[in-house]
């Protein structure tokens, strides 16, 4: 197990620093600063396990074992076929190139897949992909417009975090470079919402606003590359749209529409503002990440961050009084959309992430009824993998008179490897031991085995979840391995492997270490 620890000299030095701080602070009343070098070396008495964390049960010890092989079968299967794109077709044996990053080898699968090879203590594969990143990743050859939302949570993120759980500049430097070439998506934009399309080679952004949960999907990355570099512009960014730009957006209860909406359109400050009457509500695709950030955001501070908490709170309300439904039949909770002010008794995939973070911050705040709102949606979830023939949940899945938690006969039928339902089984996990998570987590693994891999190397997804025999999409997504395993991987380790009271994950599951004093891998710039 790896466990960073303080020796003997620091030990003494932690001492030393102890009695001098209650000495001074006695006689002059100051409080030393969450980021000062006192907090730092004080946070470091608690062990962050990084690496190892193994369960004490050995059957779920060869469960994680199991997943471990499966990060290696993917992995062997993009380096074989695929090495230095950013996805693989693993039918094909070839890059797939129709990717959101299209023909622009920027190595989204080794980016993505960095701090999962650490975490499994997959050290060759590791290594073999810090190098590529070292001498092989070239952002001047990116000269395609690319989607500001995937490349943060993507490059930035996994690179933050690997530089995070190493502590290797390459890592930062790379993150900061990455950083920089997305600035000027807020190049001559009046309001603060940057551009949505961004070519890295040229410097250039484009796309006009970008829906909610793009521009919503920055703080976390933004942050924390200001936190370890130093460089103010990131944060900046983050505190106008936050504190300045959202307070003339339109909002239904705390609730945001998916295509941004300005106050200023109105004629006088006595207009009613018609917010539903033009646009969609959701915590599904294109709303989804926005209201995650606004908790992992105050997380992430430390619980300092009290713009994004009172957003996040508004939010809750606003899912509480908009969004909830029951199933008739067999209780299912699920959350309908709102578009053009009739509801939509549909869920997807996505919207499944909601689970995890209503458990997450329901446990956090001390608020029963947003803890089991997370609870009854990650069983919901569930409900919509158990009832295919394949025993993995599709892209969407309806309630109504004859369907709860299905695919209709119009439906998306297809599962792209996607991470969301397990993410929150391994929160939910986390935050209450209940077994039935871990067994919920294994019938995923077993019917991803049987229905999404490849012999020759690599995992795909599958066009129809409905059909008992597998038809196959041949792409195997980065997040598959940035996310899937990563989050099975950990719903099988002991808990203070990654630990969610000093770690948040972003958006992508790259683990950003918590500011405050809990994290010693925090990290900030003035000990880089």
């Amino acid at each position: 197990m790896r466990v960073i620890r303080p020796r003997l000299v620091g030990r003494c030095l932690f001492a030393l620093c102890v009695l001098t701080f209650c000495y001074y602070g006695f006689i002059l009343g100051h409080f030393v600063s969450s980021t000062s070098v006192f907090s730092f070396l004080l946070s470091s008495r608690r062990p962050v396990v990084i690496q190892g964390g193994e369960d004490v049960d050995p059957e779920v010890r060869i469960k994680r074992d199991h997943v471990k092989l499966m990060m290696k079968h993917a992995w062997d299967g993009y380096v074989k076929y695929a090495w230095g794109a950013n996805e693989l077709r693993p039918i094909s044996r070839k890059p797939h190139i129709n990717s959101i990053y299209g023909s622009a080898k920027l190595g989204a699968t080794i980016v993505d897949s960095l701090d999962t090879l650490f975490i499994m203590e997959m050290m060759d594969e590791f290594n073999a992909a810090k190098d590529w990143v070292d001498k092989e990743m070239d952002l001047n050859m990116a000269d395609t417009e690319l989607s500001l939302f995937e490349v943060n949570i993507r490059l930035v993120g996994g690179l933050l975090s690997a530089f995070a759980l190493t502590g290797e500049e390459l890592f930062r430097e790379r993150a900061l470079q990455v950083g920089e070439r997305l600035l000027p998506a807020f190049d001559g934009v009046s309001d603060g919402i940057p551009n949505g399309r961004i070519n890295l080679s040229a410097n250039k952004s484009s796309g006009g606003w970008p829906v909610l949960a793009e521009w919503g999907t920055l703080s976390l990355e933004f942050n924390y590359l200001s936190d370890v570099t130093g460089s103010g512009i990131f944060r900046s960014h983050i505190r106008r749209i936050y504190e300045e730009t959202i307070n003339l957006m339109v909002n239904m209860d705390g609730l945001y529409p998916v295509n941004i909406r300005m106050h200023q359109n109105k004629t006088s400050d006595d207009d009613p503002i018609h917010w539903n009457n033009f646009d969609k509500y959701t915590l599904g695709a294109a709303g989804d990440s926005f209201y995650e950030y606004l908790l992992k955001s105050w997380l992430q501070s430390g619980k300092t961050d009290e713009t994004s908490l009172s957003l996040y709170l508004q939010s809750v309300n606003g899912v509480f009084k908009k969004l909830v439904r029951t199933s008739e039949k067999s209780n299912l909770t699920y959350l309908v959309e709102i578009e053009y002010e009739r509801e939509q008794n549909v869920m997807g995939h996505l919207t499944c992430f909601a689970g995890g973070m209503f458990a997450l911050g329901g446990k956090t705040l001390d608020h029963k009824q947003q803890f089991e709102l997370g609870a009854a949606l990650t069983s919901t979830c569930h409900q919509s993998y158990v009832r295919s023939p394949t025993k993995l949940g599709p892209e969407m899945f309806a309630f109504n008179n004859k369907l709860e938690a299905e695919v209709d006969a119009n439906g998306a039928k297809y599962y792209i490897l996607r991470p969301e339902v397990i993410e929150s089984y391994f929160i939910l996990w986390r935050l209450t031991h209940d077994p039935r998570y871990r067994t919920w987590g294994w019938e995923a693994v077993e019917a991803i085995e049987k229905n999404c891999r490849i012999s020759t190397g690599g995992y795909s997804g599958l066009r129809d979840i409905t059909n008992a025999k597998p038809t196959h999409d041949d792409v195997q997504q980065s997040f598959f391995l940035a996310e899937t395993l990563k989050y099975l991987y950990l719903l099988f380790s002991d808990d203070t492997l990654i630990d969610l009271d000093q770690w948040v994950f972003n958006t992508e599951a790259h683990p950003l270490p918590i500011k405050g004093g809990v994290n010693p891998l925090f990290r900030p710039a003035e000990f880089n």
